[in-house]
């Protein structure tokens, strides 16, 4: 991989007294400043132009950087506990330090999944030494199987804020309304993956121009819209806060535009891939390109990025997925859904949002053109206050870098170009679909707890 080379001292940070980053520009949800970084004791000490170098401190490089909150990632598979040959705790939280997160929430669709006190503080614990926070997410529903509640309380009372059936939507509808009322007891969110079982059952790509011409069955946009319409409609019953997962159409971002026009507590994100593939990917019949919910048209890809200028969507969230090679390669029927997405998210999110889009779509002469702060803002604070992390909540994340802060930061080269390698990937899996594509933008170091983990793009644990 290109990348620029720190001219300073890196090291891990562990035994020098304070680390400072310096030369780039601070940007965070206050603006933008250029100024250095001094961290001592886990805290942000002191932020300005110039600072004296205390003796025996670590020195970060980060000229013609920027130097942002730590990246919050609130749709993580880290598939531990029982598919650790595709994915462990410690793989994925490295994957997540190399692409510049601080913060990781973890999906429950594992095995067990998170539907129990006792499986939530395993995953708690296993996180506990990674080299990001590792939140956990809860179930909605017993084993994910949409009909008793899981333990919503008790799972609140370890920390848990964010609760869903990730892999599989709500199908019963009393079902969701009974969690919706029993979830505001205890001030949390629930998070929806919006998809009609009914319509979506065979279906292995977007249905539409591409699934016709390739004969293979298809997802239709209306799976995943009657969902959301159904939930906003039970936000508006209910009063509860609903987020939804993955959304992947022109259809259901102006659905979550109406309802948040009204008024209602919901939010929505969506993947790095929704916003910079489409169906045309899956002309070749590669697996590398099934998700779920499916690559989209253009028309929707557009659509998303749109909603995400102009604030109808809140987060981008990787939805990383690693699967073992032997699963993956497959035929397109037969193959997992699901993309690697931590350490390749940031350049490509750059790069659809921002104001360097190179494709060749309605839009996508800059595509809408969003500023790097607001950008961030998609992958960092915004995220974090819907997972509860956020530290007006009582969390760590997201906030500004100022003195007192706890030292979440990445820093940022916009400028390095590097190649995708599968094998060099931290993921214990290899289904990516930049493979061999060269991305513009790339994180040099990141700091966790005031410790850099990641120095000049290599990871320090």
């Amino acid at each position: 991989m290109a990348e620029r080379k720190s001219r300073g001292t890196s090291a891990s940070g562990r035994s020098s007294p304070s680390l400072v980053i310096r030369g780039g520009t601070v940007v965070d949800a206050g603006g933008t400043r250029v100024a250095d970084v001094v961290i001592s004791g886990g805290v942000v000490v002191e932020v300005g132009p110039g600072v004296t170098v205390p003796q025996g401190a670590t020195v970060l490089d980060a000229g013609g950087c920027l130097v942002a909150p730590g990246l919050v990632d609130i749709h993580t598979h880290l598939r531990q506990p029982g598919a650790e040959d595709a994915e462990t705790i410690e793989t994925g939280a490295r994957s997540a330090a190399l692409g510049g997160f601080t913060a990781v929430l973890a999906m429950p669709n594992t095995d067990p999944p998170v539907d129990s006190a006792a499986v939530a503080l395993e995953v708690l614990s296993l996180g506990s030494g990674a080299a990001c926070q590792v939140a956990v997410a809860g179930a909605i529903t017993m084993g994910r199987a949409g009909e008793r509640l899981a333990p919503i309380g008790e799972l609140a009372g370890l920390g848990v804020r964010l609760f869903t059936d990730d892999g599989a939507g709500v199908q019963d509808v009393s079902v969701m309304r009974r969690a919706l009322e029993y979830a505001r007891g205890f001030d949390v969110t629930l998070a929806q993956h919006c998809e009609d079982d009914a319509l979506a059952r065979g279906g292995h790509m977007h249905e539409g121009e591409w699934s016709s011409r390739l004969g293979v069955p298809g997802i239709p946009a209306e799976a995943e819209e009657l969902m959301v319409a159904r939930d906003i409609a039970l936000a508006r019953l209910t009063g509860g806060r609903v987020h939804f997962l993955h959304i992947s159409t022109a259809g259901s971002a102006a659905l979550v535009a109406a309802a948040k026009a009204e008024g209602l507590a919901v939010t929505a994100e969506v993947t790095p891939h929704h916003l910079s593939l489409t169906h045309a990917e899956l002309a070749g019949y590669d697996p590398v390109f099934k998700v779920n919910p499916p690559l989209r048209s253009q028309a929707d890809v557009c659509a998303l990025r749109a909603a995400c200028a102009s604030g109808i969507v809140d987060a981008v969230a990787t939805d990383h997925a690693p699967h073992a090679p032997e699963r993956k390669d497959a035929t397109l029927d037969a193959a997992p859904s699901g993309m690697l997405g931590l350490q390749t998210a940031l350049p490509v999110v750059l790069d659809s949002l921002g104001a360097g889009s190179k494709d060749d779509g309605a839009d996508r002469d800059g595509g809408p053109g969003m500023s790097v702060q607001d950008v961030l803002g998609l992958m960092s604070w915004r995220p974090a206050r819907i997972a509860g992390l956020g530290r007006d909540q009582g969390g760590e994340h997201g906030g500004p870098i100022e003195p007192g802060a706890p030292a979440h930061i990445c820093v940022i080269d916009p400028s390095a170009t590097w190649e995708v390698d599968p094998v060099r990937l931290a993921s214990r899996s290899r289904n990516t679909p930049w493979a061999g594509r060269v991305m513009t933008g790339q994180v040099r170091h990141t700091v966790f707890r005031g410790e850099a983990v990641v120095v000049d793009g290599e990871a320090q644990r």
